[in-house]
């Protein structure tokens, strides 16, 4: 028997924490919470999906702050 996955992230993908995100918050205030460019200079969920996949310290503050936001 397969044990469920402990990763509370399991299943879900990065665009579709972005999108929530953005949804939830807007770029202004994700700009604010997470100093990252791409949240703060012309944004959109393509351009803050390139760089969060290549950069992993800012994905990690991404998916934690989808965490403590409770989805």
């Amino acid at each position: 028997m397969k044990q469920p996955s402990k990763d509370p992230l399991h299943g879900i993908t990065l665009k579709e924490i972005v999108e929530k995100l953005e949804a939830h918050y807007g770029f202004d205030t994700l700009g604010e919470l997470i100093t990252i460019k791409c949240f703060r200079e012309n944004p959109s969920v393509k351009s803050s999906l390139t760089f969060l996949r290549k950069t992993d310290w800012a994905r990690k503050k991404v998916e934690e702050l989808y965490l403590r936001t409770g989805f």
